[in-house]
């Protein structure tokens, strides 16, 4: 991934460009990527709306209906529409690419979609609690555990959002020194202490948060303290690009982490010793592991993703048809299809049992794949930009048909509820972070044939 410079915790601006930057005279600043976070954002017209209550600040489904932005973006006061200034945004948004390459026969490879679906409506949007991020290619940054409850960074804290009784708590502080709580002979690990978390994940009880040094953080969600914290590297370029909480094929527990030093490394999520330890030929950016537990996607710096042996770290297979970098990858729950994501701006699918060549290719509108994610039920899969798009294609159609969820802002996140009957997506912005909440639409054949 890219070298990047990070001081102190504060929003990137990367592929970053600041919703709050809703200037009268000057509405588009420049946003081409830059990898470091020590530039400041203009001065929002309306910073006074941090004091506003919150009925004023959050937007329920019904003040949607009702014509109210669903980020609370005040656009009767601008000198500009909606629909102007994004197509503005469209015409200069600059897409950070590693590789240079040209788009015309990628283009041609690209399934012709239909939108205008509506397969999630919108919920609620909160600016109680707020995404941020510290590198701008690292996205994975929500978690849901269930309809009700989410999981998200913001600065130096790990927040836990109920949309249930619309209330955030923090659950853990990463400013402070952290020391290991779980007391065992074998237990390697080590305080550390004002941690930047770069990527986490949410499973089975336990939260694993990565960060910016090479950090590893594993807390049980139902006890107090942490259950293990340590760097798992001390090379100078460590920083934990992804984690991955699965079962092994032998129903174990284990936790995966993928570094910039181009390791991967498995530890036992019980007594969290390392048990396994892979070497590939770049930096590892992405890795997700199968719902059988026997095979792990690789992506990184690189153009080719790999298929690889969970358990030894064989590699058994080779993806090639992406042109830059690769950041994300999700399975479908039947464990036979596989989807990347990659700064070309597309996001590929791959049938594991024939991985000649991508059996279709989805596009975006403005910038890379940064987020992916399936449905429980295998329905749906949602394909997140870095900034104002999630897309989520319908899998029953062959993905030809589509929702877009347009938005402002960079995307922190996105992650279905398990029961696939919620969508969480995080905004990081200053003046506009918020986390949004969109709820499963369901059809009847009777309803659609009145419609």
């Amino acid at each position: 991934m890219a070298q990047f410079n990070n001081g102190d915790l504060d929003y990137v601006v990367g592929d970053y460009y600041d919703a709050s930057d809703f200037e009268e005279d000057d509405p588009l600043a420049d946003n081409e990527p830059q990898l470091n976070n020590d530039v400041e954002a203009l001065d929002s017209d309306f910073e006074d709306d941090f004091e506003m209550s919150m009925s004023q600040t959050d937007t329920t489904a019904l003040e949607a209906r009702n014509g109210k932005d669903i980020q609370g973006i005040p656009w009767e006061r601008l000198n500009f529409t909606r629909d102007k200034y994004r197509q503005t945004r469209l015409k200069e948004y600059r897409n950070y690419e590693s590789l240079s390459h040209s788009r015309e026969e990628l283009e041609k490879e690209c399934l012709d979609v239909q939108k205008g679906k509506n397969y999630y409506d919108f919920q609620f949007n909160t600016r109680l609690v707020k995404s941020t991020i510290v590198h701008f290619q690292l996205r994975n940054l929500i978690w849901a555990t269930s309809k009700h409850d989410v999981y998200l960074m913001q600065n130096y804290s790990v927040m836990h959002w109920s949309s249930l009784l619309r209330r955030g708590k923090e659950v853990l502080n990463v400013a402070s020194p952290i020391v290991t709580t779980l007391k065992r002979p074998t237990l390697l690990s080590q305080p550390i202490s004002r941690v930047q978390i770069s990527t986490m994940a949410v499973k089975e009880n336990l939260m694993v948060a990565g960060g910016f040094h090479g950090e590893l953080i594993c807390k049980y969600l139902n006890h107090p303290g942490v259950a293990f914290c340590s760097k798992v590297t001390a090379d100078e370029n460590a920083i934990t690009n992804a984690v991955d909480i699965y079962r092994s094929q032998y129903g174990l527990l284990r936790v995966m982490t993928a570094n910039n030093d181009a390791q991967v490394r498995v530890f036992d999520a019980e007594k969290f010793a390392c048990v396994g330890q892979f070497t590939f030929d770049w930096s590892v950016n992405s890795i997700s592991v199968s719902p059988d537990g026997k095979l792990l996607a690789v992506l990184g710096d690189s153009a080719e993703c790999l298929m690889v042996d969970a358990n030894s770290g064989k590699i058994t297979g080779s993806l090639k048809g992406h042109l830059d970098h690769s950041f994300a990858s999700a399975w479908h729950p039947n464990g036979q299809i596989l989807a990347t994501g990659n700064q070309d701006k597309t996001c590929r699918l791959w049938d594991i049992r024939n991985l000649s060549r991508s059996m279709a290719v989805l596009k975006g509108r403005i910038g890379a794949i940064r987020a992916l994610k399936f449905t429980s039920d295998g329905l749906f899969l949602a394909m997140a930009e870095p900034a104002d798009f999630i897309h989520i294609f319908d899998a029953q159609s062959g993905y030809i048909q589509r929702q877009e969820i347009d938005l402002f802002g960079e995307i922190a996140g996105i992650s279905f509820s398990p029961d696939s009957e919620a969508l969480f997506v995080g905004v990081a912005d200053r003046t506009y972070g918020s986390l949004l909440e969109f709820n499963r639409r369901h059809y009847t054949q009777y309803l659609e044939s009145i419609f």
